[in-house]
């Protein structure tokens, strides 16, 4: 793969960005899980008082760049550091361009924003099934916390809790 090109994304890549979003829900073999819509993309990741942020990666810096991956990712906070952290929650490169380092070039990318930002840590999720992500990982260092189980609240379970 020829040098690929990461910048923040900007509002007018929302389309682009929620392709990505339900290729990646297709790869985790939720293809029907994706409730969000292009509006919610723009709400949560471009309007006021956003904290979520995302980025594109390009296969290289030409104007007709095609653009081959994205991340979204938002800042945490850990009280034992006093430092906030970088929580990547979505990487996805498209399946033809994987294994030419678009998603070490993306986590890269992402490591040097938590540096700029003074972050703590970096840290993301993976599903146990999924071995090519796992194996990725394993191979620029990151180490698994197993003894770290995450519990979630959604849906009506949140709404019935709340009350």
């Amino acid at each position: 793969m020829s040098q690929v090109f990461i910048r923040d994304a900007v509002i007018n890549d929302v389309p682009l960005i929620y392709h990505f979003i339900n290729q990646l829900a297709i790869y985790e073999k939720e293809p029907d899980a994706v409730t969000a819509t292009e509006q919610d993309i723009e709400r949560t990741l471009f309007g006021e008082g956003a904290t979520a942020h995302s980025v594109i990666c390009f296969d290289s810096e030409a104007p007709n760049a095609e653009p081959i991956g994205f991340a979204v990712y938002f800042f945490n906070y850990s009280t034992w550091l006093g430092r906030n952290g970088l929580y990547l929650e979505d990487l996805y490169v498209s399946e033809d361009k994987r294994g030419r380092g678009a998603g070490k070039a993306l986590m890269q990318f992402l490591a040097r924003r938590a540096i700029e930002k003074d972050c703590g840590r970096f840290e993301w999720v993976v599903l146990d099934w999924n071995k090519p992500a796992i194996d990725f990982y394993e191979s620029i260092g990151a180490q698994a916390q197993g003894e770290w189980i995450i519990y979630r609240l959604d849906g009506e379970q949140l709404h019935q809790f709340a009350q």
